[in-house]
């Protein structure tokens, strides 16, 4: 059995136990994730950013824009989509990763609230955030930001919804996208693999969350947007990040996902970090590991969108 990282698996000895996702638990953990998350005044501080929110016109859509006060001539873009299984949480969760990579490499952020299953099934947050993703582009010269130094991205949910879009984004001829960052992406509805099975109960996103996940957006039915890893073609794709822990349900699907990328010529670089579970970053951000994923997330950034 695939044991935790010693540094990881003391956070999560010291993390609170939570119970698994289902229609009974749904509303408290909502209301306790919203509660935990950062303001922007709180996650930005005393650095030189700003933010504003819109509404998508005719959409219902709500993201925040976070910048420097100033934005360089040319600053990349960066399009954030939000975890949560599909069922949990707002625009605002991933503002401790989203703030240092706006002060890091200057992006021009756009963050956005989707929709949630099972109210909304799909595709409403694909819609959602697709909608989002056309708005930030269409703006680019108000906003501030280089259109072809675009990257969409996120973790869990969020990648997989990043992953989504990517592929709704070359059907429709919509906004070319410099790269896509997937991080431990939800992507798999058929939780068949050999480390959903071996960590089903195992680390912080259980095996019975994930189908609660998958059962609550599908209800409304299934495509290869909504389940990236069901694409059958995956070519044209802009170039993407995945990484993703070897100690979590995710690890098989996500890896699966890098090699028919490289099958089908999209240049993919794919992460597995040794004893990680789900969130390791998030939940450890001090330890070794989460260091060392964190500083190959900028590499690569800095290298999809041009940055010395």
């Amino acid at each position: 059995m695939t044991a935790f990282d010693p540094e990881l698996a003391e956070a999560l000895r010291e993390l609170p136990a939570g119970p698994p996702l289902s229609a009974e638990s749904l509303p408290a953990v909502r209301r306790a994730m919203v509660e935990a998350n950062l303001t922007c005044a709180e996650a930005i501080g005393d650095r030189d950013l700003v933010w504003t929110d819109h509404e998508v016109p005719g959409t219902g859509v709500v993201v925040t824009v976070i910048k420097p006060r100033v934005p360089e001539p040319g600053a990349p873009g960066f399009y954030n989509i939000h975890g949560g299984g599909m069922v949990v949480d707002n625009r605002f969760a991933d503002l401790p990763r989203l703030v240092p990579l706006i002060e890091e490499f200057g992006f021009v952020a756009v963050t956005v609230d989707y929709r949630l299953a099972p109210e909304h099934p799909h595709p409403a947050p694909l819609d959602d955030c697709y909608a989002g993703l056309t708005w930030m582009a269409a703006n680019a010269a108000e906003l501030g930001f280089d259109p072809a130094k675009l990257v969409v991205g996120g973790g869990s949910a969020g990648g997989g919804l990043s992953a989504g879009i990517a592929l709704l984004a070359r059907d429709r001829g919509g906004p070319a996208l410099a790269g896509q960052l997937l991080l431990c992406p939800m992507i798999d509805d058929r939780g068949t693999s050999a480390s959903t099975v071996e960590f089903a109960g195992r680390g912080v996103w259980s095996r019975a969350s994930n189908e609660f996940g998958w059962r609550s957006l599908l209800n409304g039915g299934s495509s290869p947007y909504a389940v990236p890893a069901t694409a059958t073609d995956l070519s044209g794709l802009p170039p993407a990040f995945i990484e993703v822990g070897a100690a979590e349900i995710f690890r098989d699907e996500d890896v699966d996902y890098a090699r028919r990328l490289w099958l089908a010529g999209v240049p993919t670089e794919l992460h597995v970090w040794a004893g990680a579970y789900h969130g390791f970053d998030r939940i450890a951000p001090d330890s070794e590991v989460s260091r060392a994923a964190l500083a190959t997330r900028s590499s690569w950034l800095r290298r999809t969108i041009g940055r010395a």
